[in-house]
Formats: C-alpha cells, sequence, structure tokens
C-alpha cells in the first residue's frame, strides 16, 4: 500500500490493486456556502490532480470533502463511494457511477478491496458523516480514515490495522467547540492497535483567510503526541509525511 498526502483531507490511496482518490481538494480556492469573507483557503503551491484515478471516495458532502471545482475537473465515468450527502454532490455535478454508503453498509471492488462505512463527524443533530474501513482481503491490510476526530465505538472490532488517518490537532471555535477533535487520536490508538498513526486535516501548504480563521484556537503537534504514546507505552509510530510525498505501507508479518 503507498500513501500520498495532497494537503488538507485529500489523500491518494494505491491500495488492492486500485488507485482511490479521498476527498480531493486540489484546484481553485476552498470557501463553504460561497462567503469567502467568512472562510477562504489557497494553496501556496499548486496541486495537479493525480492521474489514472480508479476510485473517488468521498467522507462528507461539506466543500473540503467533496470539493465541486476539483471534482468538476475529474473523469465523470470515475466510479465514486460516498456519504449520502455527498452522493448529492456529485450527482448534481454530473457523475454517473455513484454509490452511496450509509453507516454499516459495505462495497467491495475487484473482489479484493472492501470499503465499509462507519459513523464518522456529526453535522448537525439530524447528520452524521462517514468514516471508512479501507481492506485489502488479499494482502490483508487494514486502513481507517476519519477527517475530524470522531470515531464510532463501531471502529473496536476492525482492530487491529495497520494504518489510522485522523486528526491529531485540536481545532476549536468559541461557543462551537471542537470542529477537529485531534484529541480523540489517542482514543483510536487504544481501539485500533495500529501500526500507524498519520494526521490529516492541517494545512501544509495551504493558506487560510477570511473572519472565521481569526476565531480558531488551535493546539497539538506531532512531537506532542509522539510523546504521549511514549508515556503510555503505545507502539504506534506517527507518520508525518509533506504534502505530495508518497510513502508505502508494507504488510505486517506478525499476525494482523
Amino acid at each position: 500500500m503507498y500513501l500520498t498526502w495532497l494537503d488538507n483531507n485529500s489523500w491518494l490511496i494505491e491500495m488492492a490493486g486500485q488507485r482511490i482518490l479521498l476527498d480531493p481538494w486540489l484546484v481553485g480556492p476552498l470557501v463553504f456556502g460561497n462567503m469567502p469573507w467568512l472562510f477562504k483557503g489557497v494553496h501556496s503551491e499548486s496541486r495537479s490532480i493525480p492521474e489514472n484515478i480508479d476510485l473517488i471516495l468521498l467522507s462528507q458532502g461539506l466543500e473540503d470533502h467533496a470539493h465541486p471545482e476539483t471534482l468538476k475537473q475529474l473523469d465523470r465515468t470515475i466510479p465514486v463511494v460516498a456519504s449520502p450527502n455527498a452522493v448529492k454532490v456529485v450527482e448534481g455535478l454530473g457523475y454517473t457511477n455513484v454509490t452511496s454508503l450509509p453507516h454499516g453498509a459495505s462495497h467491495t471492488i475487484a473482489d479484493r478491496l472492501t470499503i465499509q462505512a462507519v459513523p464518522g463527524t456529526p453535522l448537525g443533530p439530524l447528520l452524521t458523516e462517514n468514516g471508512y474501513l479501507l481492506i485489502d482481503q488479499v494482502e490483508t491490510i487494514k486502513l481507517y480514515y476519519e477527517p475530524h476526530g470522531h470515531h464510532s465505538e463501531e471502529i473496536k472490532q476492525a482492530a487491529p490495522v495497520d494504518v489510522v488517518i485522523t486528526p491529531i490537532l485540536e481545532v476549536k471555535l468559541p461557543v462551537v467547540g471542537a470542529i477537529i477533535n485531534g484529541g480523540s487520536a489517542l482514543q483510536a490508538v487504544e481501539w485500533l492497535q495500529p501500526r500507524f498513526i498519520v494526521p490529516t486535516a492541517a494545512g501544509g501548504e495551504v493558506e487560510f483567510e477570511g473572519l472565521l480563521t481569526t476565531l480558531l484556537d488551535a493546539k497539538g503537534s506531532v512531537d506532542e503526541f509522539r510523546t504521549v504514546l511514549t508515556q503510555k507505552q503505545k507502539t504506534t509510530q506517527v507518520l508525518a509525511p509533506q504534502p505530495g510525498e508518497r510513502f508505502a505501507v508494507e504488510r505486517s508479518t506478525v499476525g494482523r
């Protein structure tokens, strides 16, 4: 398995013979609800769209996960697996091969790669978006992804996994509280016993502006989390790739 961080929540996952583009924001600005005065993100370095994509995987319908401008640049015939909320976005853009994956459902590709949806980020009292478990049935490699750090107890049954991709930074707004719950990363480690944890959601080569950015309170770092894992006597390694860096995760040889 190879992973490439494409910044923010965007990843290229090469797994089970598939090239999976996860939550891509790669071109144009990131704006919520056409309100750039409130929040706007811009890549400081241009980010090309990877070629030969086999699957687009979307965890949420918000712009930082289902970015309309990026999705418009991709071939509409590429298969998409998405949360029910994100399905509305891609179908509205004309994608023709779309699989909606509600919590607890799974989708298998080429009799080898299984994608299972688990409860993820709550976006209100009536909407909870998706986290995902990806399982290579041949190499028995497992990956878990939740982009805002909201981990359902349902994931415990997947332990142990090889890789957890989730935030380790805590980002809060006044009154609202944590919008990125990096403080739960240790809980994910305890539940899933991963070999590796890889941070996401933190912009590496991204510039943010707007009123909302002046209110954000961010805490935590890779080094601090490594210290916590050492104090808790956890063997999980923290990987901190740079944007655009492709790295390998080999199959474990110790009975996973």
